[in-house]
């Protein structure tokens, strides 16, 4: 029996913060119970669901937290670029892991099973799933399959150059033929996230902005190095005084210039 009906889902999520608890793989935050507390303070900071790679983890968090967890695996295979939970094995996984929803990529890109075998041992496993898509295209097979859920997440990442903005028309074509879209993918400050439930997503996942340090730190890095100005303008760097200009008589030593 699933954890949460569709409609319970709806109360408890829709038009919120869907958080992914994926810190950098290897880095210093690359911990269960650091993904575990990453979770837990998402939560607290009032997240409606999150996302969480790995059977051990979605375990973990599944036990320590009481809203709704996507699950997935990534996996590394050789002869196919799908990396998110590419096998029945890994579907079973993380249904028995406790994953309320399993997510899986959708796209139509050569793979070691078939999309429409892991949408349907989803379903046999009492989970709801979720398409990662990358296309309309994608979108249109997950509805034909019973997948309840879709999910932007893939969009700008299966070739070419990665953009730096999410796909808003992407976004706004999903929503008009299916009932539960989730905006992920580079919506990483609140106007974006606001634009998307505009838009019409049933949720919007937070991932980088929220949970990897070392990106993070690197944009405000980057940013102190060439800061943003209006084109042909140089803006002036301000600078503390040397020392602070002694106070005038008669003002109490109050220095009212300063």
């Amino acid at each position: 029996m699933k954890r949460f009906t569709t409609e319970a889902l709806d109360r408890m999520v829709e038009g919120g913060v869907i958080a992914s608890c994926q810190p950098v793989a290897g880095g210093p935050l690359d911990q269960d119970e650091i993904v575990v507390a990453m979770a837990l303070a998402c939560e607290r900071g009032g997240a409606k669901a999150l996302r969480i790679e790995g059977v051990e983890r979605v375990t973990k968090v599944r036990r320590a937290s009481g809203i709704p967890v996507i699950g997935i695996v990534k996996r590394d295979l050789e002869n196919t670029d799908v990396r998110i939970t590419p096998d029945i094995g890994d579907v079973l996984a993380l249904a028995d892991a406790g994953a309320d929803i399993i997510a899986f990529d959708a796209t139509h890109r050569p793979r070691p099973t078939r999309r429409e075998k892991i949408a349907e041992a989803i379903l046999a496993g009492d989970c709801h799933a979720m398409a990662d898509c990358a296309s309309i295209q994608d979108v249109h097979f997950a509805l034909a399959v019973d997948v309840g859920f879709i999910g932007t997440t893939l969009s700008g990442y299966v070739g070419g150059s990665t953009p730096e903005e999410p796909d808003y028309d992407f976004l706004s074509s999903a929503v008009k033929i299916a009932p539960r879209v989730i905006a992920e993918g580079r919506y990483n400050t609140p106007d974006k996230a606001w634009r998307a439930r505009q838009l019409g997503a049933w949720g919007v996942t937070i991932g980088t902005a929220l949970t990897r340090l070392e990106t993070m730190t690197g944009w405000f890095a980057k940013g102190l190095e060439s800061p943003p100005c209006e084109p042909g303008r140089v803006l002036p760097m301000r600078r503390r005084p040397a020392a602070a200009a002694a106070a005038p008589a008669g003002t109490g030593g109050r220095n009212f210039g300063a």
